[in-house]
């Protein structure tokens, strides 16, 4: 242990930190800044709401593909370098793209390099950490960091020079998170997990079975299913809090400071989490995640004024930091080490790419046709429906082991 700690024993987690920042400039204008550019193009919110689902639906088979590659080759850092080169590629050619079937398809393109990258991301920062004997979180921080500083830079950026250059900014950033894949360490599976899989025969499930060998497990279905209800809510608003904040009159600046409230407010939520989240079950955290969102979507169908959204952004803090941390330790335990890239990117599919494309679909009519306070009181509704279902997993859980107490008392 000693000799690790000289010659830099810690730039693997600086580097990783570095690309975590970087990475999630493009995510702050793809969630929320591209809507605007579509805009710009003179694009209806049913226009835009099928954009934003095209995206999630080709990225159901790019993560399960592009993780899978990732587990079957042992490799990670090669994965994301070929994934930023594409991106790189498909927003040059987004950048000279204005009609509307050429801007579907390239985009299309363009969310088949985007979305794995998250999940493989997670997982090295997963394994970097466990390496160093740290959680994930001091890492996965620096991504919330980005997040905010990007989300308020982009914010005055695109008000000096206007909602045109989203994509030029987008291939900035891009071409430095490439640039930085070349200071990443890979990560392989360790010693152990290789005699593992030798002596268990293991090998062969993973390259053929892996997914089947996740999804077969009961407790991993109730998981996946409550988070795919809650998912929808919170995709929805993702979508269209741009937009909404637009209707208010809301300057490029103001977007940006909504952004960094709820950026900003997920950081301390996941340090407590990380030092004390293990004293606490995951089914209550995650019950009282979707409330939290529930009650944040139900303060959004009242707001009035952007001012009002930014504040409620802050409950970012106790809606989605709780349920992203505590979800990630919920995926550790229940999924086994040398599949946790597929099983992150199963996650990912069902939080991101499923939930955003149904949500993206109808969530686009429900706005155009019945307004936004009637959007936001739907998507309280998945977040209560996965209230229900966190909670009563938690309930069936605590119930069998009452009884089965109660037997034992009995004898």
């Amino acid at each position: 242990m000693l000799s690790g700690r000289t010659g830099g024993q810690y730039s693997d987690q600086n580097w990783l930190r570095s690309f975590m920042f970087t990475l999630y400039g493009t995510s702050v204008l793809v969630v929320s800044y591209f809507p605007l550019f579509y805009t710009h193009l003179g694009f209806s919110s049913p226009q835009i709401g099928i954009l934003y689902s095209i995206g999630p639906l080709i990225s159901i088979l790019s993560n399960l593909f592009w993780s899978m590659m990732s587990d079957r080759l042992g490799t990670i850092k090669k994965i994301m370098a070929i994934l930023l080169a594409g991106q790189l590629v498909t927003a040059l050619l987004l950048a000279r793209t204005t009609d509307f079937g050429a801007v579907m398809f390239i985009l299309s393109l363009f969310y088949f390099f985007y979305y794995p990258l998250f999940p493989l991301a997670d997982t090295m920062a997963i394994k970097i950490a466990q390496r160093h004997g740290r959680n994930f979180i001091t890492i996965r921080v620096f991504g919330s960091l980005g997040y905010s500083f990007f989300a308020l830079t982009i914010g005055y950026v695109l008000r000096a020079l206007g909602s045109s250059y989203s994509i030029a900014v987008c291939i900035v950033i891009v071409v430095i998170a490439l640039l930085i894949t070349f200071g990443l360490k890979d990560v392989k599976r360790t010693e152990e997990n290789n005699k593992n899989n030798i002596a268990g025969s293991a090998e062969e499930p993973l390259k053929r079975g892996g997914l089947k060998q996740i999804l077969l497990q009961k407790e991993v279905l109730w998981f996946f299913s409550s988070v795919f209800v809650l998912a929808i809510g919170y995709r929805m608003n993702e979508a269209f809090l741009t937009l909404s904040l637009k209707a208010m009159n809301a300057g490029d600046e103001i977007i940006g400071w909504s952004l960094l409230a709820s950026a900003l407010s997920e950081i301390p939520v996941f340090f407590v989490l990380s030092k004390y989240g293990d004293k606490f079950k995951e089914l209550p955290l995650l019950a009282f995640a979707s409330l939290m969102f529930a009650a944040r979507f139900l303060f959004m169908s009242l707001a009035n004024e952007p001012g009002t959204v930014i504040a409620i952004q802050a409950m970012h803090s106790i809606s989605f930091g709780i349920y992203y941390v505590t979800a990630v330790r919920y995926i550790t335990r229940i999924i086994p080490d040398h599949l946790r890239a597929t099983g992150m990117a199963i996650f990912t599919v069902v939080w991101s790419s499923a939930a955003g494309l149904l949500s993206g679909t109808f969530g686009g009519f429900i706005y155009e046709d019945a307004g936004r306070t009637v959007f936001y009181v739907v998507a309280m509704s998945f977040s209560l429906l996965a209230f229900v279902g966190f909670l009563s997993k938690h309930l069936v859980d605590t119930g069998f082991s009452i009884a089965r107490y109660s037997r034992r008392k009995g004898n």
